[in-house]
């Protein structure tokens, strides 16, 4: 604990951040742990239907500064803690409405704009809590206890659905999840709001300095898209994995980024967020060859292990997208810019997202999944290669004098 306490300001209520963050995220692995396998196995949504419900998920990300616009008076803090609101009366809803589509894709919906709202306040309360020069390892921390509660969450959702039928404990484990994002929300009542008015959230805030972190934002979300959306939904339509499995699956990928997740950030802080964001798409190519041709190459039982350690490597790399708001940081001339670019990324990011969630189905039933993880690669080598046109600054900015 010493060593966290060393990253952050004196007299800033982190802790109380963090703690908020690990019940929301416990809660959210109960979510993410059956959400897959209810969609398919319950509500019977089949590739077109999840490409369609995941375009709707998305779309808060979207919306997100138009939120903020409405509520540009908000500290960082008191949007946070309005995400937590929305999010307990999304995750609520999904725990009493029957299994019908547009009910349960509302839900979705409802919950997903409490998420995104929460996405980059976290982020941004992180970064400020920090002490200069350790923003890196403070978003790694974040992130760290962010997959800890992950964690928690997907090992009940293995144990409960291995002893138990399937059909008759989706509806409490997202009563359960509505629990702890109460706990997550009392926590966040908390948090003082200290940080400045910040005037530029009233709009989308663009400045030509940030166009190459747009533009890293638009091709980082279409590529990580399709394995968020899709990934888990191949190894279940294609390949017939439970509940238990995918669990197990996202619980190995959880471990594996709570170990290197504090790593990576201190990678960014030591060798600079450059060549981190370049050199993830290098992985991201074998990745996404295995994950779409690996049943051409491998007896069936083989290829659906291979697509699963492909899954856990791919998130093990996305972990490269913390660089991008350190590189924010490091160019913003004051925090009210680095909030006001982060949270404007983010929707830029959504702009391209809903879309290949909305057509990622439709690319899959047509042209098979094997074109579907070509154009993730594909976007990822656009990723790797605009991030290499950056010019990095000698010295990083230290937004505390500002």
């Amino acid at each position: 604990m010493g060593k966290i306490a060393a990253v952050f300001k004196d007299g800033t209520k982190w802790k109380t951040l963090f703690l908020s963050i690990l019940m929301m995220s416990i809660g959210y692995g109960l979510h993410k742990g059956i959400i897959d396998n209810y969609l398919a196995e319950i509500v019977g949504m089949g590739e077109m239907d999840r490409g369609v419900t995941e375009f709707f998920r998305e779309l808060p990300g979207f919306m997100l500064i138009f939120i903020l616009a409405l509520f540009y008076k908000f500290s960082a803090e008191k949007m946070y803690k309005l995400g937590g609101i929305i999010m307990v009366a999304g995750m609520g809803l999904l725990a009493i409405v029957p299994p019908y589509k547009a009910l349960v894709i509302f839900s979705i919906f409802l919950y997903s704009t409490g998420e995104h709202i929460q996405l980059g306040m976290k982020n941004t309360l992180s970064l400020e809590y920090s002490k200069a020069g350790q923003g890196g390892q403070a978003l790694g921390y974040q992130n760290a206890i962010y997959q800890i509660g992950n964690l928690v969450g997907y090992f009940v959702v293995i144990i409960l659905f291995w002893f138990v039928s399937a059909k008759a404990i989706y509806q409490p484990f997202f009563f359960a999840a509505t629990t702890l994002m109460i706990l997550s929300l009392m926590l966040a009542l908390r948090l003082s709001g200290k940080s400045e008015t910040d005037k530029t959230k009233s709009r989308f805030y663009f400045r030509k300095k940030f166009t190459k972190y747009y533009m890293l934002e638009i091709f980082y979300g279409a590529r990580k898209q399709v394995f968020f959306t899709f990934g888990p939904y191949v190894l279940i339509l294609f390949y017939g994995a439970n509940a238990s499995v995918i669990s197990l699956l996202f619980a190995v990928s959880a471990i594996s980024c709570f170990i290197l997740s504090p790593v990576v950030g201190k990678l960014v802080d030591k060798i600079g967020y450059k060549p981190v964001m370049v050199g993830d798409t290098l992985i991201l190519v074998i990745v996404c060859f295995f994950y779409g041709f690996a049943h051409h190459l491998f007896p069936k039982n083989v290829a659906f292990i291979i697509c699963c350690i492909n899954y856990v490597l791919d998130s093990v790399i996305s972990l490269a997208s913390m660089a991008s708001n350190v590189y924010v940081q490091d160019i913003s001339d004051s925090k009210e810019e680095m909030r006001a670019t982060i949270s404007t990324g983010i929707s830029v990011n959504h702009m391209i997202t809903i879309f290949i969630a909305l057509f990622g189905g439709w690319i899959w039933q047509k042209l098979g999944i094997e074109t579907l993880f070509i154009v993730s690669a594909v976007l990822g080598l656009c990723n790797s290669a605009y991030a290499a046109t950056i010019k990095v600054k000698k010295k990083a900015f230290n937004l505390e004098k500002k």
